[in-house]
């Protein structure tokens, strides 16, 4: 069975779904069983990718950054999207990137969203994968 916005990667086509609705049965792509990613809260000692939420910075509302220190963001190394969820899972914003932006986002005060709500935050780098961040609003 699945649950809302998990998501899944097929390891031959590198397909990935979010969950949607939650439903029975396996998810299958290229004939197997996608595989489910399991997100990372902690970083390597090199790489930093755990999203970082700022709230209230310089009128946005909410920005969401990748690490501590600005991830890579080439060609071969680079965050593929970000992705807030409201804590109810009601509200979702996602932007995706491409290599020379910045590995951030900004969530406008006006939006559900930007206005904290405890909210998650996840990224998806294209060679470490998922990681995610929890932050109450403070």
């Amino acid at each position: 069975m699945t649950e809302k916005l998990e998501i899944y990667r097929c390891n031959i086509c590198k397909n990935i779904v979010e969950v949607v609705l939650p439903g029975e049965g396996t998810l299958v792509c290229c004939g197997e069983e996608m595989e489910h990613l399991r997100p990372g809260t902690t970083d390597g000692v090199n790489e930093k990718h755990v999203p970082v939420i700022d709230y209230e910075c310089e009128g946005v509302g909410v920005r969401i950054r990748v690490g501590e220190m600005p991830h890579p963001m080439v060609e071969e190394h680079y965050i593929q999207f970000i992705e807030a969820v409201s804590k109810n899972q009601k509200t979702i914003h996602r932007e995706y990137l491409y290599p020379g932006e910045e590995p951030q986002i900004n969530i406008n005060c006006r939006s559900n969203l930007g206005k904290g709500d405890g909210l998650s935050a996840r990224e998806y780098c294209n060679i470490h994968g998922l990681y995610i961040s929890n932050n109450e609003e403070k």
